[in-house]
């Protein structure tokens, strides 16, 4: 059977941040399968150097408020929609005061990484896997766009694996060129913690739990990957090359025919 509703979880979208490698085909790649007839959905952090005016966000009260227990504290979590202009695409925002509001984006003004990334990430991963449920939305593909998403990959497998919406889904990471520099620390092992999703899951890993670490657990995790830019981390790409079916980078033109195949081969429509 052919996958039909395409999840996608994106760092980085153009408009609402400067273009970059990822921004572009955050904003282009869910364009391309949409026109290829899928029912899609987007999601992004609503980093805090996104101007929500001129971007037209506004709250979506029925989805919002929810708390979210992370390392055994409660963070707010809010939900934020705009609509890409001459598109018909949907971007939903995951917002928090502490978290994205009042944030840049990975790194502060005078280009420093946040210490808290790790569990930034942890708070925007539940936050899309919740949100996703309360919209009653059974995506047969996630497709994961960034480290900032890299969480996503575990839960869907440990602690989310039973639920209805992602019963049967099978999930993507691409791997970009853009890093992290610094670890992500002991407060994102504690923090990942949620149901099965146990922080003795990442002991098999470094214990200097890096953007390497974090992609390795991404990867295996995931049904499937794509060397999504012409310089990802080759450590990454050839751990993929090992171990999962690998989309090799299909180029700036042209890519949505490339991508469509790699659903259909991942979702097993394809022998």
């Amino acid at each position: 059977m052919k996958a039909k509703k395409v999840l996608f979880i994106n760092q980085e979208i153009t408009p609402y941040v400067p273009e970059s490698e990822l921004s572009l085909l955050g904003r282009r790649l869910p364009q391309a399968i949409q026109e290829k007839g899928y029912e899609i959905r987007t999601f992004m952090p609503k980093w805090g150097n996104i101007n929500e005016r001129r971007g037209q966000l506004h709250e979506v009260i029925r989805l919002s408020r929810m708390m979210l227990i992370i390392d055994e504290t409660d963070h707010p979590l809010i939900i934020k929609v705009a609509s890409i202009p001459q598109t018909r695409i949907q971007v939903y925002f995951i917002d928090n005061d502490d978290y994205f509001s009042r944030r840049q984006m990975e790194a502060d003004e005078n280009g420093e990484e946040y210490p808290d990334n790790g569990e930034r990430a942890v708070f925007f991963a539940r936050g899309v896997l919740e949100t996703v449920k309360k919209l009653r939305w059974t995506p047969d593909i996630i497709h994961c766009q960034g480290w900032m998403s890299a969480i996503i990959p575990l839960y869907i497998k440990t602690a989310y694996h039973d639920e209805p919406s992602f019963a049967n889904t099978k999930v993507i990471t691409s791997l970009f060129s853009k890093e992290l520099k610094n670890e992500l620390g002991e407060n994102f092992k504690r923090g990942i913690e949620y149901k099965q999703a146990k922080a003795s899951l990442l002991d098999n890993y470094n214990k200097k739990f890096d953007f390497v670490e974090l992609g390795k657990l991404a990867i295996d995790y995931s049904d499937g990957v794509v060397e999504a830019g012409s310089e990802v981390n080759a450590e990454l790409l050839n751990y993929a090359l090992e171990k999962k079916p690998v989309l090799r980078y299909p180029g700036e033109e042209g890519f949505g025919d490339a991508y469509d195949q790699f659903y259909d081969l991942v979702y097993g429509d394809v022998e």
